[in-house]
């Protein structure tokens, strides 16, 4: 299962942690796998290009943290909510026995 943790804090992202594996299908098969994946590439791709915001990101094989220890600004925020969305629908479609997103307030 993948397992998304948003932190927020008074409606600011604070940190984006995703870890595990679907488990849908075979590696390379594996559509929840791959949605979510282009979904969190898209989006650090689209912080990093089309906003001045500044993240810290470490990813390895089922691991992705970005850390937004300055804040978003509007630009960095709507992207950050397209993409909760995002997940949020494939959780909805497939079922929590694949992804599971829990956004927290801390």
């Amino acid at each position: 299962m993948i397992t998304v943790t948003v932190s927020k804090k008074d409606d600011s992202y604070k940190e984006f942690l995703s870890r595990g594996h679907a488990g849908y299908a075979e590696e390379g098969q594996d559509i929840i796998c791959a949605a979510v994946s282009a979904l969190i590439i898209s989006t650090v791709n689209s912080l990093e290009i089309l906003t001045k915001d500044r993240f810290r990101l470490e990813e390895k094989d089922g691991y992705v943290r970005i850390r937004f220890p300055e804040g978003l600004t509007e630009g960095g925020k709507l992207l950050m909510d397209s993409l909760v969305l995002g997940l949020t629908e494939i959780e909805k479609s497939y079922s929590k026995q694949f992804l599971k997103v829990k956004v927290r307030e801390v």
